[in-house]
């Protein structure tokens, strides 16, 4: 069985699986449209309308509409709606996108604590500085509901790893001592509410990070696929908690044509691993075994030890030469 006859659809990270800096993974446009598989984009990145998001991946070859982006801008309107008030008075720290969003839930927006908002919406903003951060602190230290759209810690960009929302979010809790209701991954409500709009029962939960991608499809019930095209790893893969773990593992997202149990963690390219104290030991191999077969042979052995490793090391020629690509 493939990937793609296993499962029933594809709910999907975007930054570092889909595209980096706004330029498409390679491999990646092709691997979704040649899946045959409906899909859905769940994304923490709460700066952009899902209409703004839907016309950058239709230009990158990926035919989508609105519907088919679920931010966690909207999943955070969403925790509003059911924890305050129809019509209520929402501070939101955020974009103009967010904003909408807000006001079409029927809140009346505000920028300033002075008007006692009953909640306060946090989500990425580039624009964001001291004085939006003190309102929202300000209207928190009054009781508002404090919701944040994700607390992802970097945002990946063309130069590197940027301040995320998560960042800013620290700020205000180090200022009132209140943590946030996050919508965003890894909680699973995301997760729940894209498979719901697909009306699919078998869908494969796709990222680049573990913990927020897999760690929320994870929560969710999904099986997870991790692509190592962005954030997370080798070296994170095998260290992951088991709340982290992927399902699947892969190099590219052009897998779905691949057998299903090809990509689970398990002993393959000839390759075997052994642990020796807090020391992995790979050996074996074959001069046609990949770093990704090593990674799925090693992750077999540690996560079912729960092994604790500080040193990973080759014992043969092809075991050193595949863990010069390890990152």
């Amino acid at each position: 069985m493939t990937v793609a006859s296993d499962y029933d659809a594809l709910l999907l990270d975007l930054d570092g699986t889909i595209y980096q800096g706004g330029a498409a993974i390679p491999g990646a446009v092709p691997a979704v449209c040649g899946s045959g598989l409906p899909a859905m984009y769940v994304t923490n990145n709460a700066s952009r309308a899902p209409l703004e998001v839907a016309e950058q991946l239709t230009g990158l070859g990926l035919e989508t509409r609105p519907e088919g982006i679920m931010t966690s801008a909207l999943a955070a309107v969403e925790l509003a709606v059911d924890r305050i008030p129809a019509g209520s008075t929402v501070l939101v720290l955020g974009t103009d996108s967010f904003r909408s969003l807000a006001a079409d839930a029927g809140f009346t927006i505000t920028d300033t604590a002075d008007d006692d908002p009953a909640a306060v919406l946090h989500g990425h903003n580039p624009d964001t500085g001291w004085r939006q951060l003190s309102e929202a602190a300000l209207a928190i230290r009054k009781g508002a509901l404090y919701l944040a759209s994700n607390l992802d810690t970097t945002l990946p960009k063309e130069r590197g790893m940027h301040v995320g929302n998560g960042s800013m979010v620290a700020a205000v809790v180090s200022a009132t001592g209140v943590s946030p209701i996050s919508a965003g991954k890894p909680e699973p409500a995301m997760f729940h509410s894209a498979a719901q709009a697909l009306g699919c029962e078998s869908p494969l939960a796709v990222g680049d990070r573990l913990d927020t991608d897999i760690a929320g499809g994870v929560a969710a019930g999904m099986d997870t696929l991790c692509v190592l095209t962005g954030v997370s790893g080798h070296h994170d893969v095998l260290r992951a908690p088991e709340s982290h773990r992927p399902t699947l593992i892969s190099d590219t997202l052009d897998i779905f044509a691949e057998s299903t149990e090809s990509l689970r963690p398990g002993a393959q390219g000839d390759f075997t691993a052994t642990i020796d104290g807090d020391v992995l030991r790979i050996s074996g191999g074959t001069p046609d075994s990949t770093a990704i077969q090593a990674l799925r042979t090693a992750a077999a052995v540690v996560w079912s030890t729960e092994a604790t490793v500080s040193e990973v090391t080759g014992d043969s020629a092809d075991a050193r030469r595949v863990l010069e690509e390890w990152w």
